[in-house]
Parts: C-alpha cells; structure tokens; sequence
C-alpha cells in the first residue's frame, strides 16, 4: 500500500518507497550504510544483513519485497542466498 499525499496543486502524489521492505545484503559496511541511506531517504523501509546466513534468516522473518543482494557474501554466497530465500519463497 502506497501512502499519498495533497501535492501543492491538491492533486494526490504518491512516495515511491512508501511501505516497501528492502533487504541489503552486503558485508562491506560503508556500502551497506550508504545504500541503506539512500533507500531510507525515498522512503522504502530498510533492514540489513552482512552475510549469507544472516541474509537468509532476515528474508525469512521480515519478508522483504525486494533484496539488494552482493554476490561475494561471507558464510555462502549471494547466488546460495538467492537459492535458499527462492525456495522458501518462490
């Protein structure tokens, strides 16, 4: 559901990250940070995750719409973390 709001012509405007759920997944925390940040500013809802098993248990508790996935991830790699989250939701 997208929030709207009266732009300064009263006619309806939406955000366009009103109450999507992203998943970062990377292990490089200046990247993570910085991609979270901007995300958070168009106004998506963000969680991270670090690495491979981390980014598993997180999809599958928080159920995100969308996940920025590094392919190079500590634990298993994010082509094992796109398997894993696919299987259980595909």
């Amino acid at each position: 559901m997208e929030q709207t709001h009266n732009g300064h012509n009263g006619t309806a405007t939406t955000t366009p990250g009103a109450q999507r759920r992203v998943l970062v997944v990377e292990d490089d925390p200046t990247i993570v940070d910085a991609i979270a940040a901007r995300l958070r500013a168009e106004g998506f809802q963000v969680q991270t995750a670090g690495d491979g098993p981390a980014a598993v248990d997180t999809a599958e508790a928080w159920q995100p719409d969308l996940l920025v996935l590094d392919v190079m991830l500590p634990g298993f790699d994010g082509l094992e973390v796109c398997r894993r989250v696919q299987a259980r939701r595909p």
